[in-house]
């Protein structure tokens, strides 16, 4: 636990709300009424391909994650389904509720 006192830790709180704040309105306030570059656009097309394994990966061959043949398999099957569908949802879904149903009937 770290040792701060209470001022400390709300200018903490409040620096960070003013950096999301300035992060946020950089595309909102500044550039959101005027279109983007096609190359700009794009390239932010492919963020939540990016992001999801980003997310992913960590949990399932991470230094500290249970690299376990249910999560493996798991993850099998949702690039499968998601290969197969052409639909992040209908992936993500089907591997949430084979890696939760299957948890429940192995243990």
């Amino acid at each position: 636990m770290i040792e701060a006192s209470p001022t400390q830790i709300w200018i903490i709180i409040i620096g960070m709300a003013i950096g999301t704040f300035l992060i946020r309105f950089s595309f909102l306030g500044l550039v959101g009424d005027r279109p983007l570059p096609a190359w700009l656009l794009r390239l932010l097309r492919y963020t939540p391909v990016a992001v999801l394994p980003a997310v992913v990966a960590p949990m399932l061959i991470g230094a500290k994650a249970d690299t376990d043949p249910l999560r493996l398999f798991c993850a099998a099957v949702t690039i499968v389904i998601g290969v197969w569908t052409k639909n992040v949802l209908w992936a993500i879904l089907a591997g949430l509720g084979l890696f939760f149903g299957l948890g429940a009937v192995l243990g």
